[in-house]
């Protein structure tokens, strides 16, 4: 299997949604855009978002076993995907690469 970056390209927040319909939560979401996590083939790293994995990790399952070109052509480098998670209030978008080393 193959090891696959994952980088946090951009975080966004939604204070009106927030303040109308959630409850308050401290640390709903730790992630700094540029962040780097490296997913040891299928494996959720350390420290990344139990949730945020959720909505990524068949992702990293197919690019880590070797798949590509998802959605016929979607992407420029077909061995990569741009995944959000699912958190309505505070999206987090990731860029998700295969890397060429394999892992232990």
């Amino acid at each position: 299997m193959k090891k696959v970056k994952i980088t946090v390209m951009r975080t966004a927040c939604y204070t009106d949604l927030i303040e109308e319909y959630e409850n308050p939560m401290v640390h709903a979401c730790d992630m700094q855009e540029g962040q780097v996590f490296v997913a040891n083939g299928w494996k959720r790293p350390e420290g990344f978002c139990d949730s945020a994995w959720d909505s990524i990790s068949a992702f990293v399952m197919t690019l880590s076993h070797g798949g590509e070109d998802f959605y016929g052509g979607w992407m420029k480098n077909r061995k990569s995907a741009m995944i959000s998670c699912n958190d309505g209030f505070r999206p987090v978008s990731f860029l998700l690469e295969a890397m060429e080393e394999e892992t232990d």
